[in-house]
């Protein structure tokens, strides 16, 4: 114990403040490279979001076919009991959204710029814009209309919530 009585009292304080941030800086250093392991998204990861955004797009797909070839049964299989629907008219539930099926008249869609997010496992948003060829009551609705669809996953299955369709002016 002899060299610590040579050491004064602000180099062992110096000694300890060194210490300190190197510490410090060690486990900052140490808390990124965990965080930057776990948040890069793997391979395996990037495949299976692939896989669920093709497999909404799908949906979106589908529902959209069949509400135009007016099949007001196999469209009521995708909405969620609390639909919601937005349009130039106002809001719609389920009941006014299955009733406004007949009343379209459409020829064409035609999809771009599709995008899926996933705020949460079991939702999904999808955005696009549609160009469409339709009539509604008989006035001409065709144009090109950008379009967002939430979707959830209940009992594994995905059901339509939210879809709002707005003229892209």
């Amino acid at each position: 114990m002899k060299y610590l009585e040579n050491v004064d009292e602000h180099s062992a304080t110096g000694l300890d403040s060194i210490m300190k941030r190197q510490v410090i800086i060690c486990g900052v250093a140490l808390a990124a490279a965990v965080s930057t392991c776990f948040a890069a998204p793997t391979p395996a990861r990037q495949v299976k979001t692939a896989q669920r955004e093709k497999a909404v797009v799908a949906l979106e797909k589908v529902a959209t076919e069949a509400f135009k070839n007016k099949q007001v049964e196999t469209f009521k299989k995708y909405l969620a009991p609390e639909f919601v629907g937005l349009d130039a008219g106002g809001f719609k539930n389920v009941d006014a959204e299955l009733a406004d099926v007949p009343k379209y008249d459409v020829r064409d869609n035609s999809f771009a710029d599709m995008r899926v997010a996933f705020p949460s496992a079991n939702m999904a948003v999808v955005t696009y814009q549609v160009t469409t060829q339709a009539t509604h009551n008989g006035q001409d609705t065709s144009g090109t209309y950008n379009v967002a669809s939430v979707w959830t996953k209940r009992e594994r299955k995905w059901r339509l919530d939210f879809h709002t369709f707005m003229n892209r002016q």
